[in-house]
């Protein structure tokens, strides 16, 4: 017999500061307006996205569940209670798309194992934007989050991470605290190989938005470009 829980919807935000409705569906819309009850990063940055897309809904009727650092992960199940009494719940990521280089991937396996229905919307994800406009290997590439602070440390993966483009044809994407943006590129340029693309994708979606691929000795060349706090991908491959 077919269950009557509620359902999860994975609902996208925006990249930064810009009109939703300028990057996301109406499907999206229509979702937060039927919805009162959200998992969220952020209270405050989710309210403000709601009343962004949903300027009618009522703030007071909202339940928004924390999910960030402070959550205790016992505490995950219950936030998917509404559903087991046939109530749909949101799931909203503070940038992009849940459950991708994002916490709320831990709700999404609960909700698997709890057998309630994961609905993904559409939006912007950085990750794809990003790999779609960098004219490298978009059948093989790899997300890696951050790279190690330590100086050696870094060299030594980013050296690791040039390797594995090579050798198994596979662009390698990763991020930076935005205030350290340029010395990554300072970094990169002075350990890749001269010839190493190097794609860099900056405030994806906005009006300031900047990708350009590049190898390492023209980066080395380009003086103009400014990456300091702005969102920004890297992506590397070394080509045979």
């Amino acid at each position: 017999m077919t269950n009557t829980f509620g359902k999860l919807y994975l609902i996208p935000t925006t990249l930064g500061e810009t009109n939703p409705l300028n990057v996301l569906p109406n499907t999206v819309k229509e979702k937060i307006e039927q919805i009162n009850i959200f998992i969220v990063e952020n209270e405050k940055t989710a309210r403000r996205f709601i009343k962004n897309i949903a300027p009618s809904k009522v703030q007071s009727h909202l339940k928004l569940f924390p999910l960030n650092k402070f959550t205790d992960i016992n505490e995950l199940p219950s936030y998917l209670s509404p559903c087991k009494e046939g109530v749909n719940v949101g799931l909203i990521s503070e940038a992009g798309c849940p459950g991708v280089a994002d916490p709320g991937a831990e709700v999404v396996k609960i909700a698997h194992q709890e057998n309630i229905k994961v609905v993904p919307l559409v939006g912007p994800s950085s990750i794809l934007l990003a790999m779609m406009s960098s004219g490298m290997n978009g059948q093989s590439f790899a997300f890696n989050g951050y790279l190690p602070i330590d100086k050696q440390e870094r060299k030594h993966e980013i050296k690791r991470l040039e390797r594995l483009s090579y050798d198994y044809d596979q662009s390698q994407l990763f991020i930076e605290t935005p205030y350290r943006n340029n010395k990554m590129l300072e970094d990169l340029c002075n350990t890749l190989n001269g010839n190493t693309d190097i794609c860099i994708a900056c405030d994806i979606t906005l009006p300031t938005e900047y990708i350009k691929t590049m190898t390492a000795n023209d980066w080395k060349k380009q003086k103009s470009v400014d990456l300091h706090k702005r969102p920004t991908l890297f992506i590397i491959h070394k080509s045979h």
